[in-house]
């Protein structure tokens, strides 16, 4: 395979997966004809009845990155022009190598490992299903031992790292290196996340309700958890340098003895503060975001709209209300009118 086809199936390409979120059953569609590149339509061909876990993952991984940033100035906009699978979902983010780029690859990792996890746990597939290793462990002496069906996230994670992960020897320039060294731990760390958050699960047994024995499990955290995680990631993200040598290192010179831990999300370039429209990258700027008046978090009209203001106009809702049943048969309503105060940004 020659060096530059390698290249760009792996930076161009490999994230145009997530374009199956845009199809509603893609297993009716086949592997051949989703947003898949070469690798991952033969993993899809040898393994089809992991495609509605597959789409699942992204829409998980959508889903939830919206949910986290519904009030940011980047709020995770998802490219809506074009037809699924002909450009990058998420635009500028996934090649811009910004903090917003490692949240990308580490959430939709995460919603993989999920799904597949989930879907294992069902005994929606022939080759996964509960995690075996702890069926037969416990402690006798405290009273419990593991039973019940515990979610295997070795499996997920080995698949999303099967699925997503490229290698980087066959990459020209050291830029597309970083960037590629880059997504690779910021799926890692989205995969840590799903595993860090593993809890345990417990049933008690016993005559009239006492616990006796109890029989436990592992489960994995709900994703909005897992989600919540990932931003705080987000937001102690660490810079690192553009230039590979043995490994990747901190930018900061006075920082690089701290070592990176697996868990961490890295970035390489400064963030735009998505302020301001710019056509050319795909960024929409915060004119005419709706925000809070009163806050003075993120989504406060202070901080959204960057200082230039807002305007306020008066929004009339109108709905039902005081509803009573009358005998017989039918239900009387009273139209109830409210006003309210919304805010956009200028």
């Amino acid at each position: 395979m020659q060096t530059d086809i390698c290249l760009n199936e792996t930076h161009f390409i490999e994230p145009l997966w997530l374009g199956i979120a845009s199809f509603g059953v893609p297993e009716k569609l086949g592997c051949a004809n989703l947003p898949l590149n070469s690798r991952q339509k033969e993993l899809c061909k040898r393994k089809p009845y992991l495609l509605p876990s597959i789409g699942e993952g992204a829409r998980l991984g959508i889903q939830e990155c919206r949910s986290q940033f519904r009030h940011e100035r980047w709020n995770c906009l998802v490219t809506a022009a074009s037809p699924p699978g002909t450009s990058p979902l998420f635009g500028y983010e996934l090649s811009s190598g910004t903090k917003e780029t490692a949240f990308i690859y580490a959430v939709m990792a995460a919603g993989l490992v999920h799904s597949v996890t989930r879907s294992c746990s069902a005994g929606n597939m022939t080759e996964c299903s509960c995690d075996t290793t702890l069926q037969n462990g416990g402690s006798a002496s405290e009273g419990w031992h593991w039973g019940g069906c515990s979610d295997d996230v070795q499996y997920g994670m080995w698949f999303s790292r099967k699925f997503l992960d490229f290698p980087i020897r066959n990459t020209t320039g050291k830029e597309s290196q970083v960037l590629l060294a880059m997504n690779l731990h910021n799926n890692e760390a989205g995969r840590q996340a799903v595993a860090k958050l593993m809890s345990v699960d417990c049933r008690c047994h016993g005559v009239s309700g006492s616990c006796a024995v109890k029989t436990c499990w592992k489960t994995m955290s709900s994703f909005e958890k897992i989600g919540h995680l990932l931003k705080d990631k987000y937001e102690n993200s660490v810079q690192i340098s553009d230039k590979i040598k043995r490994k990747m290192r901190r930018r900061d010179k006075d920082q690089r003895k701290i070592p990176i831990r697996k868990e961490d999300l890295l970035y390489v370039n400064k963030s735009p503060n998505y302020c301001v429209e710019d056509k050319k990258l795909g960024i929409p700027g915060t004119q005419g975001r709706e925000c809070n008046r009163t806050s003075e978090g993120a989504g406060g009209c202070n901080l959204l709209c960057c200082g230039r203001g807002y305007n306020t106009h008066v929004v009339r809702h109108v709905e039902r209300c005081e509803c009573k049943f009358i005998w017989c048969c039918y239900v009387r309503c009273r139209r109830c009118e409210s006003m309210t105060d919304v805010h956009t940004c200028k």
